[in-house]
C-alpha cells in the first residue's frame, strides 16, 4: 500500500527545499514547522546523518473543514512533507498521502477533504518534479 507521493531529484538540497516551500504556498499551504533532522540528531545524539527536513504543511481552510468534521483529526495534523538526501547525492521529496492517513480515522465525512489535500500534494510534487526535470513516483 502506498502512503506517500514521492519524487527523486538530482539538484541542490537547498534549491529543492525552496521549490517545495513555494509549491506548497502556491497550493494554499503554510509551513507550520520545519524540523532540521540532521542538526537535531547531531545536537541530541552526536551522530552525523545526511540532510533531512520535515516540513509540517497546513492549509488553514482545509484544516478547519476537517476539524469541524472530526476534532480528533488534529492528532494527524499538520501533514508532513519530507526532503532528504540519498547516499547517491539525489534529493527525495515525499509527501504523506492524506487519503491513506485519514483512512485510519474511518470517517467517510473526511474523504472529500483528504482527496482535495491529496490532489494538492500531487500537484506540489509534480511542480517540483517538473522544475527539476524528474518524474513523480508513489511508494
Amino acid at each position: 500500500m502506498s502512503y506517500t507521493i514521492t519524487t527523486t531529484i538530482d539538484a541542490q538540497f537547498d534549491d529543492v527545499v525552496a521549490a517545495v516551500n513555494t509549491a506548497l504556498q502556491d497550493e494554499g499551504f503554510g509551513v507550520l514547522s520545519d524540523i532540521d533532522v540532521q542538526t537535531t540528531l547531531n545536537q541530541k545524539l552526536d551522530v552525523d546523518v545526511d540532510r533531512y527536513r520535515i516540513l509540517g504543511a497546513c492549509n488553514p481552510s482545509l484544516a478547519h473543514d476537517g476539524l469541524a468534521e472530526d476534532p480528533e483529526l488534529g492528532a494527524l495534523l499538520p501533514c508532513n512533507v519530507i526532503v532528504y538526501e540519498t547516499d547517491g547525492g539525489d534529493v527525495v521529496v515525499s509527501a504523506v498521502d492524506p487519503e491513506q492517513l485519514v483512512g485510519i480515522a474511518e470517517n467517510p465525512d473526511l474523504d472529500e477533504i483528504a482527496g482535495d489535500v491529496h490532489d494538492r500534494f500531487e500537484r506540489v510534487i509534480a511542480t517540483v518534479s517538473v522544475e527539476f526535470g524528474t518524474t513523480v513516483e508513489s511508494e
